[in-house]
């Protein structure tokens, strides 16, 4: 009879510590998983969300309404992580004296229930709170009743703040990023033509710019002969900017498809009589982004430079794709300069091909 008593005993003893070690493994549990979501959800960034949702990542479509209501959601996590921690040193107390219970109640819950869980969700704070946020919408509606007015009462002490948008500098970077990433969508020329883009504010229309002494242009008093024209094809230029001498005024820009079916051979023409496209000074102060909405609304890929209301060069639209681009971009005359000399077409057949009865537009 003794022998059953004490048996039965032992049993009890087990179940009693088996159970009291299951309540507190749920304990722990639940202020790990409190104490992850509270370093995750608090770590995502609102507007990152945001975006990421717009671009359908199932994730962010999930965590988003609750990470817009950041006070309740706080409120809720931090007063089941208190609940769960009381309760842990109280179950411990029914087998451990106080010092004992609260020593080992500590120990667990600062291991288990904080340093680890932390540190696991930190590293991809999205995929853990999407992952939970179930268990976090049940612990709203059990907490409702306390959470709420603290929620109110933080919106009302901490307003939400106004967007934060990133500098230029910090776009700059964050695109930078890319290159050395293996992971990126972006190839080295998309990011290449971003950081040029966003340089763009910064640059000055004289950092691009080709000097006046360096640039071929024509009067409108200059004749154009035969020997004119061999010499600006030879330069290979479609456009030649019309400039007085005192290099004051632009007249426009003489295009060298609208000379094509004129027969300079025996014939010579002043540059006034030609056809002469208008176009607009830019200063050379003037920002690139400036510099590029100017020539979307001048119609015109070549404008005059001024300083001081004198000429000090001319910019052409390659020259800022080219600093949009990163890169020199050459053309076919580029390529025939560097490598051979052009082919020249026998005298009968190039006097064929600009030869022409029609006469120059006034």
């Amino acid at each position: 009879m003794l022998m059953f008593l004490f048996s039965s005993s032992i049993n009890t003893n087990i179940w009693s510590i088996g159970l009291i070690a299951l309540e507190v493994i749920a304990l722990i549990g639940m202020s790990a998983i409190c104490s992850g979501l509270n370093i995750a959800l608090m770590g995502l960034d609102i507007n990152d969300i945001k975006r990421k949702a717009k671009l359908g990542n199932k994730q962010a479509k999930k965590i988003l309404p609750l990470r817009n209501k950041t006070h309740l959601t706080l409120a809720s996590i931090l007063i089941t992580n208190v609940a769960a921690v009381s309760a842990t040193s109280l179950v411990l107390n029914q087998k451990l004296n106080g010092w004992v219970a609260g020593i080992v109640s500590t120990i667990l819950i600062v291991v288990f229930g904080e340093i680890l869980p932390q540190a696991l969700f930190a590293r991809n704070t999205l995929k853990w709170s999407s992952r939970f946020a179930p268990i976090l919408k049940g612990m709203i509606v059990i907490t409702y009743v306390i959470s709420k007015p603290i929620e109110i009462l933080l919106n009302t002490l901490f307003p939400a703040e106004k967007t934060k948008l990133q500098s230029r500098h910090e776009l700059g970077l964050v695109i930078s990023e890319h290159l050395s990433d293996e992971s990126s969508e972006l190839d080295e020329g998309e990011i290449e033509i971003m950081k040029g883009a966003l340089a763009l504010s910064e640059k000055r229309v004289r950092d691009i710019m080709t000097p006046i002494k360096q640039t071929y242009y024509l009067t409108p008093s200059s004749r154009l002969d035969d020997a004119k024209i061999d010499e600006i094809k030879e330069k290979g230029f479609s456009r030649i900017p019309i400039l007085d001498d005192k290099l004051s005024i632009c007249y426009g820009v003489m295009l060298m498809k609208d000379l094509v079916d004129i027969d300079f051979d025996e014939n010579s023409f002043r540059v006034e009589d030609m056809i002469i496209h208008q176009t607009q000074f830019v200063g050379s102060m003037t920002a690139l982004d400036t510099l590029l909405r100017k020539f979307i609304s001048a119609d015109s890929h070549l404008m005059p430079v001024e300083k001081d209301d004198q000429i000090v060069g001319i910019v052409t639209i390659e020259d800022l794709t080219e600093e949009i681009f990163g890169q020199e971009i050459e053309d076919e005359t580029d390529r025939i300069k560097k490598t051979r000399p052009p082919i020249s077409l026998p005298p009968p057949m190039a006097n064929q091909l600009y030869r022409s009865d029609r006469k120059p537009k006034s």
